[in-house]
């Protein structure tokens, strides 16, 4: 895996897959991801409004996203196959805290056309490695709702152990969901001078 820093936005080349920050020149392509994909994707997201699958709601989310990246408080990227200008998925980190805590939140989703491929497992195991290299996270978090087997295989494959469960943890498609909460430790984590 080859990493490139481009200002406070990553990219990340993994086998046949690019994985960057996103940007405001991408707008259109994540308007077109979650468009296409809105209707597959309903069952394991939060009810958006309509102006999350807009031009004009993306642009007012994309001035907070490249805000929260530029200060290393959250990621969004993007997955595109090499040769494809298309979002086949999408990973974000949030909740990004240092010291003591050293840890944050991951969330994904993949297209519809791209499921079976493994291309979620290596896209995850990659931008993961990035952040424990590049801002010393010690522990990153993800959780998943119990019937969403594709979800658990790929956290298992990315690494991800189960710590315990959550009752009504997320509203997710307007419903109170239970989640299985897991997580990845840095194991080659080493407290800064700093700290």
């Amino acid at each position: 895996m080859s990493v490139e820093i481009i200002n406070p936005f990553p990219q990340l080349r993994i086998d046949n897959l690019i994985i960057r920050a996103i940007q405001k020149p991408d707008i259109p392509l994540i308007v077109n991801y979650f468009q296409v994909n809105r209707q597959y994707l309903t069952p394991w997201e939060p009810l958006r409004p309509d102006s999350f699958f807009t031009y004009e709601g993306w642009e007012r989310r994309i001035i907070q996203l490249t805000e929260l990246q530029r200060h290393g408080l959250a990621y969004y990227f993007m997955i595109f196959e090499e040769g494809s200008d298309e979002v086949c998925g999408v990973i974000t980190y949030n909740n990004i805290m240092q010291f003591p805590f050293h840890a944050c939140n991951v969330g994904y989703s993949l297209a519809e056309s791209a499921q079976g491929r493994g291309i979620m497992r290596r896209a995850l195991k990659a931008t993961n490695q990035w952040l424990f290299d590049n801002l010393n996270m010690h522990r990153v978090m993800a959780s998943y709702m119990p019937r969403n087997k594709r979800s658990e295989a790929v956290l298992q494959a990315a690494g991800f152990k189960k710590e315990g469960e959550a009752k009504d943890y997320l509203l997710i498609n307007g419903n109170w969901e239970d989640h299985i909460l897991t997580s990845v430790i840095n194991t080659n984590w080493v407290a800064s001078t700093n700290e």
